[in-house]
């Protein structure tokens, strides 16, 4: 091969190394929100799609006329914790409410080239009249304005919702507002990721509590691999126990061991079943995780306890650690330090203390942890993210540091923090890089 070719085969491989760990950090990648990473992704998009439907199972998806590519990622367990966020009020997640209005909010789009604000509030009114499952929606009262709007947000995050006229917030003041949108119906049939639509598992509404753990699961069970049909049928408990060939076997262990290792921030061997175990450390298993890895330009620690990604060029994670963002990140980093020196694990009152002395510390941190119930609340918010992260773990009423939190043991800390800036407090751990 000459030096040119040798040169551009690189170039190329540099290339959808980068995509890959851009579409992992945002998979819905917008023309409009970043035009040079979607560049990237149409130009690579055709070694991209075959790289994450072999690795992972994922499917990809680029319009590059419309402007936007769809990484479809599938988790095998899904959980809460990366909820949809609001646009204001701090970035909140969304409640019960919102993610109801999210629904039927959606549901009305699909058949609205163009709307405006009041028309599809009066859709959503009479959508929620119609179900005796659902709360009415009444714009008549400002928080269920607000919680419209905060759904509104998140549409024309993702570019569902262009507003070509007006603005969305003046809908908070007054339900006479005048906004007029654009609806990009194609992309918001995309915004699913699970495999199994939600009406094919449709139930009576009183049997979904007791139902909802296998709903849930039902959603993301695929056909490929065997088994249960997915589609809620009386025929199901008998598919649970049906044969599945070792092609398929092996297809489902591949995609289940290296969606973890790509989408969790840390995998531990512990949290990985016998099989998904004997795959990952099996010389075929190993051989695909490395050469997956490498081509998607991470390093790959492989310790006792699991396996971590890091990215050299910090751009595969939505989220970040160590990271001074806010009060509660802070918190997090130097709570590591209490937990990491108690094996046994923290109590919350011994967990509250730690967030008082924290307080104490740096008496300048937000407004919104100075009260009573701060300490209490401050250390709730810290170890929700160690727990994102993979950082931290609970062990019956204790929270208890895993072993990855041993990596940011803490060297150096600097302060005190600027008053009411807890960005201006420098923590020093011994981490490398950003986990993936």
């Amino acid at each position: 091969m000459s030096t040119l070719a040798n040169q551009l085969a690189s170039a190329e491989r540099e290339e959808v190394a980068r995509a890959i760990r851009l579409l992992l950090a945002r998979p819905l990648l917008t023309e409009a929100a970043d035009p040079t990473g979607f560049d990237l992704v149409r130009r690579r998009r055709d070694p991209l799609a075959r790289w994450f439907d072999y690795t992972c199972g994922w499917n990809l998806i680029v319009e590059p006329r419309r402007g936007y590519a769809r990484l479809a990622k599938v988790r095998a367990d899904p959980d809460g914790s990366r909820p949809a966020r609001r646009a204001r009020s701090g970035r909140a997640p969304f409640d019960r409410r919102r993610y109801v209005l999210l629904c039927v909010t959606a549901a009305e789009l699909l058949s609205m080239p163009m709307t405006t604000i009041g028309m599809l509030a009066d859709r959503v009114v009479q959508a929620t009249a119609a179900d005796r499952a659902l709360a009415g929606f009444d714009p008549v009262h400002r928080p269920e304005r607000m919680a419209f709007v905060d759904v509104l947000k998140l549409l024309e995050s993702y570019d569902v919702l262009r507003a070509v006229d007006g603005t969305t917030e003046t809908y908070v003041d007054s339900a006479e507002a005048k906004v007029l949108y654009r609806v990009d119906n194609t992309l918001l049939m995309r915004l699913p990721a699970a495999p199994v639509g939600a009406s094919r598992l449709a139930v009576p509404s009183e049997e979904v509590p007791a139902r909802f753990e296998d709903l849930l699961a039902g959603l993301v069970r695929e056909r490929r691999y065997g088994g249960a049909p997915a589609d809620g049928t009386a025929d199901d408990a008998h598919a649970e126990t049906a044969a599945t060939t070792d092609a398929q076997r092996n297809l489902r262990l591949r995609h289940s061991v290296l969606r973890r290792v790509f989408d969790d921030p840390v995998l531990y061997r512990a949290d990985l079943a016998d099989d998904e175990l004997a795959y990952a450390t099996s010389l075929t298993g190993r051989q695909i995780l490395r050469r997956s890895v490498e081509q998607a330009g991470f390093l790959l620690e492989e310790r006792a306890e699991g396996f971590l990604l890091v990215d050299p060029d910090a751009i595969a994670s939505d989220v970040r650690f160590p990271d001074d963002t806010s009060t509660a990140r802070v918190a997090a980093l130097l709570l590591l330090a209490p937990l990491c020196a108690t094996p046994a694990g923290l109590l919350p009152e011994q967990l509250a203390e730690a967030g008082a002395e924290l307080l104490r510390r740096f008496p300048g941190w937000a407004k919104a942890y100075q009260s009573e119930e701060g300490p209490a609340r401050l250390a709730d918010d810290a170890v929700r993210i160690l727990l994102d992260v993979g950082l931290a773990g609970r062990a019956r009423d204790r929270v208890v540091a895993r072993p990855a939190a041993y990596r940011y043991r803490l060297t150096e800390t600097t302060g005190p923090a600027p008053k009411n800036h807890p960005a201006g407090t420098t923590a020093v751990g011994d981490g490398e890089g950003d986990m993936q």
